[in-house]
């Protein structure tokens, strides 16, 4: 029997007003299977006054101050492709520490309450008060950036009596950092601050000069030959583009996008189980009544946190010999070229050696004072390192386990990210690995029911990431460079016994060559190993139940993860126990011998970014801890992989252990 549309609305908004006076908080309706996802989702989210700023009310503002002007200077009329603009409040009688500026795209962005249903936004973790914005802020700053705001030191006259001030009023300039996002911005000035806005008033919209342009190129490896790359760019336009790249070669681009109707929606709300239940008995099915929820409740990215991504063009340059540098442009005569980039090929897989970087967990952290959607403190400083490192001439490619920009359904932050790992990415290969706040979301197949990707799905992951795997949401792969095998796999993808994936992880670590790439590299984005305080969710035993004997029966040398926010090193461990320890060398590194092979050495580098995790006490297969922000740096031979801890913000080396192999003559 299909539901009457009066019958479902009732049992829905019996269900909302119950919302209204239980605390998010309360599991107790909750299922026992899905308990443990609810309470790693109040972990993950780490909820501000301004991550939850449009579920405010909208409150009237007092009356209108005639005077109170917002303007906006740019080096030009028209929005370059990277600045920093000046926002200019005037005419304001009491300055007030709540007063803000609200960055706004696009511009004619419903800034005013939306309608009065709390049920579009309980996905969100956040219950308290109906939405202030349709659609969520860009970034934001309080007035009080500007010292002399609220000293009012910049007064001047607004009305005179003959030669005689007799209005006079404040004002205050802060500065934002703009990037092209393609479509028009604005800003709004807000009182009140995060928690009782009303807005005061807004200045006009701003262009960016050309939305068009191709932006924020970045290489990866197709295969283990190096002699192919992927070069992967942004723009406004859909028409093909052009790759021109060492000696004359040209090639077109094919292009590719995602909509609002790609994103995942679900019911979310899982403490009342039971009100569900109940709305679902007069659908015909339970996949009927899972739609009509959707349509009610719809995810962050599939409304407020919706920016238009543009269009994601992708070129393979071919042709490539390994270790090698060449120069690239893309773009085209009518939308726009890009600067000449160098960049440098991996070696091939089976060659002597190889230097690489790897880290997990970065996202990204704004370039001005501004508060945003979400921020990793720790993210500039690894940047700004591994750039360095880049540069340097000493890095072969870099590798990335998960948790890439953290936009968790938030859709502009992804063009944030990319515009601040471009100096990087752009120079070498960047290979990644999807994690929870890239895949995870209710009712999408993956294997933990949190709804920590905001409802992204990996869809924009794998558009802006496209890895060398076997299919859409089949996000792992294997790769091979100088003497390293990489077999890179998805904890967020089935990967129990039987499955697709776990066929293919026993299958690609079983046709290792040792003779060619005589190490072994197990990489996926949660941990099996953790002493950190949050490890009763951090882990989870099915996993290491499932997937550790693997790492053993092909003699894994390394495994490395992300998830937990610090650097941990282990023993040779298997099933929590010590099976060898290293030992010193000359130089006093922690050394580990493979040619007696036991187990495997697993690290967790989850500290490149996001804010630190915490230790608790560490179990007996746990060696070295550190809770600061930085990455891990690798240089492989054929017979020893050396491995080092650097701490992003003074760059000192602090830990290094190697593992040595001899090889059969």
């Amino acid at each position: 029997m299909k539901p009457s549309a009066t019958s479902s609305l009732i049992i829905l908004n019996v269900f909302i007003i119950f919302l209204a006076f239980i605390p998010f908080s309360s599991s107790y309706l909750l299922p026992p299977s899905v308990l443990g996802s609810a309470i790693v989702h109040q972990n993950y989210t780490a909820i501000s006054s301004f991550r939850v700023l449009n579920r405010r009310h909208l409150i009237q503002c007092p009356d209108p101050n005639p005077y109170l002007r917002i303007n906006v200077s740019s080096e030009n009329s028209l929005l370059s492709d990277n600045e920093y603009v000046n926002v200019t409040v005037s005419g304001v009688f009491l300055p007030s520490d709540d007063d803000w500026v609200a960055m706004i795209s696009p511009s004619d962005s419903d800034v005013k309450s939306c309608p009065p249903k709390k049920s579009r936004y309980v996905q969100t973790g956040d219950l308290s008060k109906l939405p202030l914005l349709c659609h969520y802020p860009v970034k934001a700053q309080y007035m009080s950036n500007d010292p002399d705001y609220l000293k009012c030191t910049k007064q001047e006259c607004k009305k005179y009596n003959n030669t005689n001030c007799e209005v006079s009023a404040c004002s205050g300039t802060i500065s934002f950092h703009v990037i092209n996002i393609r479509t028009d911005i604005e800003f709004v000035f807000f009182s009140g601050g995060f928690e009782t806005p009303c807005i005061l008033t807004r200045s006009g919209p701003m262009k960016f000069s050309n939305p068009n342009q191709p932006l924020h190129g970045h290489i990866s490896s197709i295969d283990s030959t190096a002699t192919s790359m992927r070069l992967t760019w942004v723009s406004g336009s859909e028409e093909t583009q052009l790759v021109q790249y060492g000696d004359g070669e040209t090639l077109t681009s094919k292009a590719k996008t995602f909509s609002q109707d790609d994103m995942c929606s679900e019911f979310l709300v899982l403490s009342f189980w039971y009100f569900i239940k109940r709305l679902c008995n007069d659908f015909e099915s339970s996949e009927n009544c899972m739609e009509f929820i959707a349509s009610v409740l719809p995810s962050p990215a599939k409304d407020f946190g919706w920016h238009d991504p543009g269009y994601i063009h992708s070129a393979v340059m071919t042709g490539l010999r390994p270790s090698t540098s060449y120069s690239y442009r893309y773009g085209s005569d009518s939308v726009g070229w890009s600067d000449k980039v160098q960049f440098r090929t991996p070696p091939a897989g089976g060659s002597d050696e190889l230097k690489f970087l790897a880290f997990g967990d970065m996202g990204k952290a704004p370039l001005d004072p501004s508060v945003e959607h979400y921020i990793q403190p720790g993210s500039l400083s690894v940047i700004k390192a591994v750039t360095d490192e880049v540069k340097s001439g000493n890095v072969d490619s870099i590798f990335h386990i998960g948790d890439i920009s953290y936009a968790t359904g938030f859709l502009v932050e992804w063009d944030f990210f990319l515009h601040l790992i471009s100096p990087m990415a752009s120079q070498v290969s960047y290979m990644t690995a999807i994690g929870n706040h890239e895949r995870d979301y209710i009712g999408s197949g993956s294997v933990y029911i949190t709804p920590d990707s905001g409802g992204e799905c990996g869809v924009p992951y794998e558009t802006y990431f496209p890895m060398p795997t076997p299919a859409k949401d089949k996000p792992w792969y294997s790769i091979e460079q100088g003497s390293i095998h990489f077999t890179v796999i998805s904890t967020e993808n089935d990967w129990t016994e039987n499955s697709e994936q776990y066929e293919w992880m026993t299958k690609d670590m079983g046709s290792v060559d040792r003779s060619k790439t005589p190490w072994l590299i197990f990489t996926g984005h949660r941990p099996m190993y953790s002493s950190s305080t949050n490890r009763l969710f951090d882990l989870d035993d099915r996993f290491s139940k499932a997937v550790e004997p693997l790492l053993l029966q092909h003699k894994v040398d390394l495994a490395l993860f992300g998830h937990v926010h610090n650097y941990e090193r282990t023993c040779s461990v298997y099933q929590s126990n010590c099976l060898a320890m290293p030992t010193k060398d000359r130089n006093g590194v922690d050394t580990y011998d493979h040619s007696n092979y036991s187990a495997p050495v697993q690290a967790v580098i989850g500290m490149a970014g996001f804010s630190l995790t915490k230790f608790s006490k560490p179990g007996s297969w746990s060696l070295t801890r550190i809770s600061d922000f930085g990455y891990l740096r690798g240089h492989a031979a054929k017979e020893d992989i050396n491995l080092e801890f650097v701490n992003a913000n003074t760059r000192q080396v602090q830990d290094s252990f190697r593992i040595t192999k001899r090889q059969n003559r």
